[in-house]
Protein backbone atom coordinates (compact mmCIF):
# COMPACT_ATOMS: atom_id res chain seq x y z
CA UNK A 1 0.00 0.00 0.00
CA UNK A 2 1.98 2.97 -1.22
CA UNK A 3 -0.26 6.74 -0.53
CA UNK A 4 -0.24 9.41 -3.67
CA UNK A 5 -1.89 11.27 -2.43
CA UNK A 6 -3.88 12.86 0.77
CA UNK A 7 -6.64 15.49 1.20
CA UNK A 8 -6.06 17.07 4.49
CA UNK A 9 -8.84 18.51 6.82
CA UNK A 10 -7.60 21.19 9.03
CA UNK A 11 -8.81 22.08 12.30
CA UNK A 12 -7.79 23.56 15.79
CA UNK A 13 -7.32 20.57 17.20
CA UNK A 14 -8.55 17.38 15.44
CA UNK A 15 -7.70 16.99 11.92
CA UNK A 16 -8.87 14.67 9.00
CA UNK A 17 -6.89 12.83 6.18
CA UNK A 18 -8.18 11.36 3.16
CA UNK A 19 -5.58 9.27 1.15
CA UNK A 20 -5.88 7.16 -2.15
CA UNK A 21 -3.07 5.18 -4.20
CA UNK A 22 -1.98 5.12 -7.51
CA UNK A 23 -5.44 4.05 -8.79
CA UNK A 24 -7.36 5.95 -7.02
CA UNK A 25 -8.91 3.21 -4.31
CA UNK A 26 -8.96 4.88 -0.70
CA UNK A 27 -6.16 3.36 1.90
CA UNK A 28 -6.21 5.90 4.75
CA UNK A 29 -9.02 7.36 6.82
CA UNK A 30 -7.60 8.65 9.83
CA UNK A 31 -8.34 10.98 12.60
CA UNK A 32 -5.57 12.98 13.67
CA UNK A 33 -4.79 15.27 17.16
CA UNK A 34 -2.87 17.92 16.60
CA UNK A 35 0.16 16.60 18.73
CA UNK A 36 -0.06 13.27 16.13
CA UNK A 37 0.80 15.51 13.31
CA UNK A 38 4.24 15.74 13.03
CA UNK A 39 5.02 12.25 13.93
CA UNK A 40 2.59 10.79 11.50
CA UNK A 41 3.60 12.93 8.48
CA UNK A 42 6.88 12.61 9.18
CA UNK A 43 7.11 9.01 8.70
CA UNK A 44 5.16 9.00 5.38
CA UNK A 45 6.67 8.59 2.36
CA UNK A 46 6.90 11.83 -0.03
CA UNK A 47 3.08 12.38 -1.54
CA UNK A 48 0.73 15.14 -3.04
CA UNK A 49 -1.88 16.92 -0.20
CA UNK A 50 -3.96 19.26 -0.85
CA UNK A 51 -5.09 21.76 1.75
CA UNK A 52 -7.77 24.24 1.93
CA UNK A 53 -6.62 27.62 1.97
CA UNK A 54 -7.60 28.53 5.04
CA UNK A 55 -6.63 29.36 8.82
CA UNK A 56 -3.11 27.51 9.86
CA UNK A 57 -3.33 26.68 6.21
CA UNK A 58 0.29 28.43 4.81
CA UNK A 59 1.93 27.03 8.55
CA UNK A 60 1.23 23.63 7.72
CA UNK A 61 1.82 23.95 4.41
CA UNK A 62 5.60 25.16 4.82
CA UNK A 63 6.03 22.22 7.58
CA UNK A 64 4.53 19.49 5.93
CA UNK A 65 6.96 20.95 2.83
CA UNK A 66 9.59 20.71 4.71
CA UNK A 67 9.38 17.05 5.26
CA UNK A 68 9.61 16.32 2.00
CA UNK A 69 5.58 16.59 0.80
CA UNK A 70 4.14 18.54 -2.34
CA UNK A 71 1.44 20.61 -0.55
CA UNK A 72 -1.10 22.34 -2.71
CA UNK A 73 -3.27 25.34 -1.29
CA UNK A 74 -7.05 25.04 -2.89
CA UNK A 75 -9.71 28.00 -2.19
CA UNK A 76 -12.32 26.52 -0.06
CA UNK A 77 -15.07 27.58 -2.55
CA UNK A 78 -13.60 25.18 -4.94
CA UNK A 79 -13.67 22.28 -3.13
CA UNK A 80 -17.76 22.77 -2.28
CA UNK A 81 -18.10 21.14 -5.31
CA UNK A 82 -16.54 17.83 -4.43
CA UNK A 83 -18.27 17.69 -1.64
CA UNK A 84 -20.64 14.90 -1.04
CA UNK A 85 -24.19 14.33 0.82
CA UNK A 86 -24.11 15.58 4.13
CA UNK A 87 -21.35 17.40 6.30
CA UNK A 88 -18.77 15.96 8.38
CA UNK A 89 -14.93 16.14 8.41
CA UNK A 90 -14.42 13.16 6.65
CA UNK A 91 -16.38 14.08 4.00
CA UNK A 92 -14.16 16.68 3.53
CA UNK A 93 -11.47 15.53 3.86
CA UNK A 94 -12.52 13.06 0.64
CA UNK A 95 -13.51 16.36 -1.18
CA UNK A 96 -10.33 17.64 -0.66
CA UNK A 97 -8.27 14.63 -2.09
CA UNK A 98 -10.47 14.27 -4.87
CA UNK A 99 -10.05 18.26 -6.08
CA UNK A 100 -6.29 18.13 -6.11
CA UNK A 101 -6.02 15.80 -8.01
CA UNK A 102 -8.38 17.87 -10.85
CA UNK A 103 -5.68 18.74 -13.72
CA UNK A 104 -7.61 22.43 -14.44
CA UNK A 105 -7.64 23.00 -10.16
CA UNK A 106 -6.44 26.73 -9.39
CA UNK A 107 -4.57 26.60 -6.56
CA UNK A 108 -3.19 28.95 -3.86
CA UNK A 109 0.32 29.93 -3.61
CA UNK A 110 2.01 29.42 -0.07
CA UNK A 111 2.90 32.30 1.56
CA UNK A 112 6.40 32.80 3.57
CA UNK A 113 6.98 33.58 7.25
CA UNK A 114 7.48 37.18 6.61
CA UNK A 115 4.86 38.01 4.09
CA UNK A 116 2.28 36.35 6.65
CA UNK A 117 3.82 39.26 9.12
CA UNK A 118 3.58 42.27 7.02
CA UNK A 119 -0.43 40.69 6.54
CA UNK A 120 -0.71 40.45 9.94
CA UNK A 121 0.15 44.45 10.48
CA UNK A 122 -2.17 45.50 7.74
CA UNK A 123 -4.77 43.45 9.57
CA UNK A 124 -3.81 44.60 12.99
CA UNK A 125 -3.65 48.24 11.65
CA UNK A 126 -7.32 47.91 9.66
CA UNK A 127 -8.73 46.36 12.76
CA UNK A 128 -7.30 49.53 14.96
CA UNK A 129 -8.68 52.14 12.43
CA UNK A 130 -11.65 51.07 12.67
CA UNK A 131 -12.20 51.17 16.65
CA UNK A 132 -10.65 54.25 16.17
CA UNK A 133 -13.27 55.27 14.24
CA UNK A 134 -15.98 53.73 16.07
CA UNK A 135 -15.44 56.01 18.98
CA UNK A 136 -14.70 59.01 17.11
CA UNK A 137 -17.94 58.59 16.14
CA UNK A 138 -19.20 58.12 19.35
CA UNK A 139 -17.61 61.27 20.72
CA UNK A 140 -18.79 63.24 18.03
CA UNK A 141 -22.90 62.60 18.62
CA UNK A 142 -22.33 62.56 22.45
CA UNK A 143 -20.20 66.17 21.90
CA UNK A 144 -23.12 67.04 19.43
CA UNK A 145 -25.57 66.65 22.45
CA UNK A 146 -24.20 69.69 23.79
CA UNK A 147 -24.05 71.87 21.39
CA UNK A 148 -20.54 70.82 20.26
CA UNK A 149 -19.45 70.37 16.66
CA UNK A 150 -16.26 69.57 15.81
CA UNK A 151 -15.07 69.84 11.94
CA UNK A 152 -14.61 66.62 10.13
CA UNK A 153 -11.36 64.38 10.69
CA UNK A 154 -9.99 62.86 14.00
CA UNK A 155 -7.37 65.75 14.54
CA UNK A 156 -10.02 68.45 14.70
CA UNK A 157 -12.47 66.57 17.02
CA UNK A 158 -9.38 65.68 19.55
CA UNK A 159 -8.62 69.11 19.63
CA UNK A 160 -12.67 69.92 20.37
CA UNK A 161 -12.32 67.57 23.56
CA UNK A 162 -9.06 68.88 25.09
CA UNK A 163 -11.01 72.43 24.77
CA UNK A 164 -13.22 71.19 26.20
CA UNK A 165 -11.88 69.56 28.90
CA UNK A 166 -9.81 72.43 29.72
CA UNK A 167 -12.54 74.89 29.52
CA UNK A 168 -13.70 73.45 33.21
CA UNK A 169 -17.43 74.52 32.55
CA UNK A 170 -18.93 73.42 29.46
CA UNK A 171 -20.14 70.02 30.98
CA UNK A 172 -21.14 68.31 33.98
CA UNK A 173 -18.84 66.15 35.60
CA UNK A 174 -20.07 62.44 34.58
CA UNK A 175 -19.98 64.01 31.00
CA UNK A 176 -16.27 65.07 31.58
CA UNK A 177 -15.09 61.75 32.85
CA UNK A 178 -16.37 59.86 29.77
CA UNK A 179 -15.09 62.19 27.72
CA UNK A 180 -11.91 62.18 29.21
CA UNK A 181 -12.15 58.15 28.78
CA UNK A 182 -12.81 58.16 25.02
CA UNK A 183 -10.26 61.34 24.02
CA UNK A 184 -7.56 59.03 25.73
CA UNK A 185 -8.19 55.44 23.62
CA UNK A 186 -8.66 57.61 20.56
CA UNK A 187 -5.26 59.39 20.92
CA UNK A 188 -4.14 55.63 22.39
CA UNK A 189 -5.05 54.20 18.92
CA UNK A 190 -3.76 56.67 16.70
CA UNK A 191 -0.47 56.42 18.64
CA UNK A 192 -0.49 52.52 17.81
CA UNK A 193 -1.72 53.26 14.31
CA UNK A 194 1.45 55.20 13.93
CA UNK A 195 3.44 52.10 15.67
CA UNK A 196 2.34 50.19 12.57
CA UNK A 197 2.60 52.39 9.98
CA UNK A 198 6.35 52.73 10.72
CA UNK A 199 6.58 49.24 10.34
CA UNK A 200 4.92 49.12 7.10
CA UNK A 201 7.14 51.80 5.70
CA UNK A 202 10.32 49.88 6.70
CA UNK A 203 9.19 46.91 4.92
CA UNK A 204 8.22 48.62 1.85
CA UNK A 205 11.92 50.46 2.14
CA UNK A 206 13.41 46.81 1.25
CA UNK A 207 11.00 45.63 -0.86
CA UNK A 208 11.64 46.65 -4.46
CA UNK A 209 8.40 45.32 -5.71
CA UNK A 210 6.43 47.50 -3.24
CA UNK A 211 8.46 50.58 -4.45
CA UNK A 212 7.78 49.91 -7.96
CA UNK A 213 4.00 49.80 -7.17
CA UNK A 214 3.89 53.49 -5.23
CA UNK A 215 4.94 54.63 -8.78
CA UNK A 216 1.05 54.01 -9.58
CA UNK A 217 -1.02 57.10 -9.08
CA UNK A 218 -3.51 55.95 -6.66
CA UNK A 219 -1.26 53.76 -4.73
CA UNK A 220 0.52 54.49 -1.84
CA UNK A 221 2.76 52.80 0.57
CA UNK A 222 -0.06 51.28 2.68
CA UNK A 223 -1.71 49.57 -0.48
CA UNK A 224 1.59 48.91 -2.14
CA UNK A 225 2.83 46.65 0.34
CA UNK A 226 -0.65 45.09 1.02
CA UNK A 227 -0.45 44.11 -2.95
CA UNK A 228 3.43 42.81 -3.09
CA UNK A 229 2.73 40.86 0.61
CA UNK A 230 -0.73 39.41 -0.85
CA UNK A 231 0.44 38.64 -4.53
CA UNK A 232 3.58 35.76 -4.34
CA UNK A 233 3.40 34.81 -7.29
CA UNK A 234 1.92 37.24 -10.39
CA UNK A 235 2.87 34.58 -13.13
CA UNK A 236 -0.47 32.74 -11.37
CA UNK A 237 -2.51 35.28 -13.41
CA UNK A 238 -2.34 34.94 -17.04
CA UNK A 239 -3.73 38.71 -17.86
CA UNK A 240 -4.30 41.77 -15.68
CA UNK A 241 -7.71 41.10 -16.38
CA UNK A 242 -7.66 37.60 -14.89
CA UNK A 243 -5.82 39.56 -11.78
CA UNK A 244 -8.84 41.86 -11.40
CA UNK A 245 -11.45 39.28 -11.79
CA UNK A 246 -9.47 37.31 -8.61
CA UNK A 247 -10.02 40.75 -6.38
CA UNK A 248 -13.36 40.72 -7.93
CA UNK A 249 -13.19 43.93 -9.62
CA UNK A 250 -15.29 42.49 -12.67
CA UNK A 251 -18.40 42.18 -13.62
CA UNK A 252 -20.60 39.15 -12.57
CA UNK A 253 -22.31 36.65 -15.05
CA UNK A 254 -25.36 35.56 -15.55
CA UNK A 255 -25.37 34.31 -19.01
CA UNK A 256 -27.47 31.41 -20.65
CA UNK A 257 -28.79 30.41 -23.96
CA UNK A 258 -26.18 32.53 -25.81
CA UNK A 259 -26.91 35.67 -24.17
CA UNK A 260 -24.57 37.66 -22.19
CA UNK A 261 -25.70 39.59 -19.41
CA UNK A 262 -23.44 41.62 -16.93
CA UNK A 263 -24.40 42.61 -13.31
CA UNK A 264 -22.31 44.23 -10.96
CA UNK A 265 -18.50 43.59 -9.80
CA UNK A 266 -18.11 39.90 -8.24
CA UNK A 267 -17.00 41.13 -5.33
CA UNK A 268 -15.02 38.07 -4.44
CA UNK A 269 -11.79 37.55 -3.57
CA UNK A 270 -9.57 39.34 -1.17
CA UNK A 271 -11.77 42.35 0.26
CA UNK A 272 -9.09 44.31 1.82
CA UNK A 273 -6.76 44.28 -1.11
CA UNK A 274 -10.45 45.76 -3.59
CA UNK A 275 -10.90 48.03 -0.88
CA UNK A 276 -7.98 49.61 -0.75
CA UNK A 277 -7.73 50.25 -4.37
CA UNK A 278 -11.34 51.43 -4.78
CA UNK A 279 -10.17 54.39 -2.24
CA UNK A 280 -6.83 55.17 -3.84
CA UNK A 281 -9.13 55.44 -7.15
CA UNK A 282 -11.33 57.60 -5.88
CA UNK A 283 -8.55 59.93 -4.20
CA UNK A 284 -6.99 59.91 -8.11
CA UNK A 285 -10.39 61.00 -9.24
CA UNK A 286 -10.90 63.94 -6.78
CA UNK A 287 -7.33 65.57 -7.96
CA UNK A 288 -7.18 64.74 -11.97
CA UNK A 289 -10.34 66.72 -12.63
CA UNK A 290 -7.98 69.83 -14.24
CA UNK A 291 -4.73 67.39 -15.18
CA UNK A 292 -3.99 66.73 -18.84
CA UNK A 293 -2.56 63.06 -18.18
CA UNK A 294 -3.94 60.07 -20.44
CA UNK A 295 -5.37 58.84 -17.08
CA UNK A 296 -7.27 61.98 -16.32
CA UNK A 297 -8.79 62.29 -19.60
CA UNK A 298 -10.19 58.58 -19.73
CA UNK A 299 -11.59 59.27 -16.24
CA UNK A 300 -13.20 62.69 -17.34
CA UNK A 301 -14.52 60.80 -20.93
CA UNK A 302 -15.93 58.50 -18.76
CA UNK A 303 -17.85 60.73 -16.07
CA UNK A 304 -19.72 61.77 -18.78
CA UNK A 305 -21.69 58.85 -19.19
CA UNK A 306 -21.00 57.02 -16.15
CA UNK A 307 -21.60 58.02 -12.25
CA UNK A 308 -18.79 58.69 -10.12
CA UNK A 309 -18.93 55.70 -7.90
CA UNK A 310 -18.99 53.08 -10.90
CA UNK A 311 -16.08 55.29 -13.22
CA UNK A 312 -13.96 54.72 -9.45
CA UNK A 313 -14.64 51.17 -9.49
CA UNK A 314 -13.86 50.90 -13.24
CA UNK A 315 -10.23 53.17 -12.57
CA UNK A 316 -9.60 50.86 -9.79
CA UNK A 317 -9.97 47.63 -12.16
CA UNK A 318 -7.75 49.38 -14.11
CA UNK A 319 -4.97 50.08 -11.40
CA UNK A 320 -5.00 46.31 -10.30
CA UNK A 321 -4.08 45.42 -14.69
CA UNK A 322 -2.01 48.31 -14.32
CA UNK A 323 -0.05 46.41 -10.79
CA UNK A 324 -0.20 43.32 -12.08
CA UNK A 325 1.51 44.41 -15.31
CA UNK A 326 4.54 45.89 -13.20
CA UNK A 327 4.83 43.29 -10.81
CA UNK A 328 5.04 40.64 -13.58
CA UNK A 329 7.41 42.41 -16.28
CA UNK A 330 9.04 43.70 -12.77
CA UNK A 331 9.68 47.65 -14.36
CA UNK A 332 8.79 50.81 -13.48
CA UNK A 333 5.48 52.10 -14.47
CA UNK A 334 5.29 53.58 -17.43
CA UNK A 335 2.09 55.45 -17.64
CA UNK A 336 2.21 56.24 -21.59
CA UNK A 337 2.16 52.48 -22.14
CA UNK A 338 -0.22 50.92 -19.65
CA UNK A 339 -2.90 53.85 -19.59
CA UNK A 340 -3.65 53.26 -23.09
Amino acid sequence: MKITTIGLDLAKSVFQAHGIDETGKTVLVKRLHRKQMLPFFSKLPPCLIGVEACGTAHYWARTLAAMGHEIRLIPPSYVKAYVKRGKSDALDAEAICEAVQRPTMRFVPRKTVEQQGILMTHRARALLVRQRTTIANALRAHLAEFGLVANPGVANLAKLAQQVLSDGDGLPSYARTALDILIRQIMTLSDEITALDQQLLAWHADSEASRRLTAIPGLGVITATAVAATVTDPDQFRSGRQFAAWLGLTPQQHSTGGKTQLGGISKQGDRYLRRLLVVGATAVMRHTKDKATPMANWIRKLLEKKPFRLVSVALANKLARIAWAVLTRKEAYRAHEMIA
